[in-house]
């Protein structure tokens, strides 16, 4: 067994199912039951398993939880890489389950470790694909259509690295988009900048600038003071007759005598010429004062215009320092700088784009060759499962045509063309197969895919709807065939399909306790003589249904 196996269904506090398990085969597993008896509730447990969506409304006692559960048997299916992507433990038997608790919340497991329900969608879709009346709506998409052919074709790892390529070839085009519009918003504002970053770099702004002009600007505004009152001091000290340095001086010549005679004229001597060496330092440093300081009213007013420069542009940048004045000078540079940088990002961006253009061709070039290798395999097998299905004049074609730009799946579009009579033109499939038509179709295309590759679990809900009689007993043989390479769940009103699966489960209600269940059991050999037989002709079938439903088993 290479497939998927759906072994069993447990189902508790669904809908009108109080509790039920039931176990499936690996082959054509046939479900009938009067109209209403509960086919849809159980595809709807089975949806819940595969992540559908659901709230508390699908709970048949309000008070407790709802439990869906599937058990798989994966093995040899090549599945352990998605449950390494996942980090869940691998199990040959996996079982799926889906919780609803009276809340709504909705909870969901794999092997019993808790998942998102993403997780379990995704897991299902690789496990149970369901086709109802839905589906054949699909086959009328065209994105659907290629899907199909690309199954077929066995596109998917070609198609993997072209979504790759595809996804970064989009986000480079973003890009692109962004640095456009940054660009041109910067280009509309490049004058703005140019202009303040010209006035801030022309004022050639030193960081300490402004408190040492600050500082010579009193200096000189004072100047005449500064040398008046150091002019006065080294007058004092030692440009007048008889000066203080003078009278110190001799002061220390009278008191130097007197050492010799009285030893505390010795430390008097030291205080005093200390303060002798002081004070004419303090003269001499007054004098340079005096010579340095000058009265420049021309200097005052250079010092003055600085200043009211460096003033307004604070005042108009809104700072109160240097350095701010030239941090701002710098972001305006770099502005500048950026408009410059967005025109390389763009080349460059242009660049990656056409590479990855030529990589995205060559991809799709591949894709398109292998689609079009199997068109006349898809073409002739889809028709002659439609003859052998009450089609003798069917027609069916593959018609590709080219996009002008790359989408999620290459450069091919593609149309189911059909048509049922002879002399007929070839349409697209939704505009003239009816619903019969339709569902011969979608089995047709199911039954291609089945030759192609391994397909999980696969549940018709009516498929055979629209057709009757020998038409039915092919499409029947067709299901039966199909089972061979891949676990069929059919649910039908025909007995001449009912017949051909290996085993049977009728889905039927019943009361009890003024309450109305659903309920699912397989038939015995027995049973299903009779369950056949009332397909043929009713609820009170004769001995000749019951002897042509025995024919039809054999």
């Amino acid at each position: 067994m290479q497939f998927p196996v759906l072994k069993s269904l447990s189902i508790k506090n669904y809908a009108l199912i109080d509790s039920l398990i039931i176990d499936f085969s690996g082959d054509l597993n046939i479900l009938t039951g009067e109209t209403g008896a509960g086919k849809s509730i159980l595809l709807g447990a089975i949806g819940l398993i595969i992540g559908q969506r659901a709230d508390s409304s699908v709970l048949r006692d309000k008070s407790e939880k709802c439990t869906s559960e599937g058990v798989f048997d994966i093995r040899n299916y090549g599945m352990q890489n998605f449950f390494n992507e996942n980090e869940l433990d691998y199990d040959d038997i996996t079982i799926l389950r889906r919780e609803i608790t009276p809340q709504g919340k909705s909870r969901a497991f794999i092997n019993d470790t808790p998942v998102n329900v993403k997780v379990l969608h995704d897991l299902g879709l690789k496990l149970i694909d369901i086709h109802s009346q839905h589906q054949n709506l699909e086959l009328n998409e065209k994105n659907y259509q290629l899907r199909l052919v690309d199954l077929v074709a066995g596109n998917g790892g070609i198609l993997k690295i072209y979504a790759s390529a595809y996804k970064k070839y989009l986000a480079l085009q973003e890009n692109l988009g962004k640095s456009l519009f940054l660009a041109e918003q910067s280009r509309k504002d490049l004058d703005y900048y140019e202009f303040q970053f010209k006035q801030l770099s022309e004022a050639k702004l030193i960081e300490n600038e402004q408190s040492e002009l600050e500082l010579s600007l009193e200096k000189l505004t004072h100047a005449e003071e500064i040398k008046s009152v150091f002019g006065q001091t080294y007058q004092v000290l030692s440009e007048e007759e008889r000066s203080v340095l003078v009278i110190l001086k001799e002061n220390l010549n009278s008191i130097g005598k007197l050492r010799l005679v009285l030893p505390e004229a010795q430390l008097i001597f030291d205080r005093l010429e200390s303060v002798y060496i002081e004070l004419k330092d303090i003269a001499s440093e007054s004098s340079i004062l005096e010579d340095r300081t000058e009265n420049n009213p021309e200097k005052i007013e250079q010092v003055n215009q600085r200043l009211d420069l460096i003033y307004s542009l604070q005042q108009k940048h809104r700072v109160s320092t240097i350095a701010e004045l030239l941090n701002i000078q710098t972001d305006f540079e770099s502005k500048i700088q950026l408009v410059s940088s967005y025109e390389h990002e763009i080349e460059q961006l242009r660049n990656d784009i056409q590479i990855q253009k030529e990589i995205l061709d060559e991809l799709a070039g591949k894709i398109s060759v292998q689609r079009n290798a199997v068109t006349p395999t898809i073409e002739e097998k889809v028709i002659d499962v439609l003859r052998n299905l009450g089609i003798p004049n069917a027609a069916f074609q593959l018609k590709f045509g080219h996009l002008t730009d790359f989408s999620p799946s290459g450069l091919d579009e593609v149309s189911f063309m059909f048509s049922a009579n002879k002399n007929q033109e070839l349409q697209e499939i939704g505009k003239i197969a009816s619903g019969g038509e339709m569902s011969r179709l979608m089995l047709a295309i199911k039954t291609l895919i089945t030759d192609a590759r391994s397909l999980p679990t696969i549940i018709f809900d009516e498929i055979d709807s629209g057709i009757s009689g020998e038409v039915a007993l092919k499409m029947g043989q067709i299901l039966e065939k199909m089972a061979f390479t891949v676990q069929v769940l059919n649910i039908t009103h025909l007995p001449q399909i009912a017949a051909k699966g290996k085993h049977h489960y009728k889905v039927y209600k019943f009361d009890e306790n003024d309450q109305t269940y659903t309920s699912i059991r397989k038939l015995t050999e027995l049973e299903r003589v009779e369950e056949i037989a009332e397909m043929l002709s009713g609820e009170n079938y004769s001995a000749t249904a019951m002897e042509t439903a025995r024919e039809l088993l054999q």
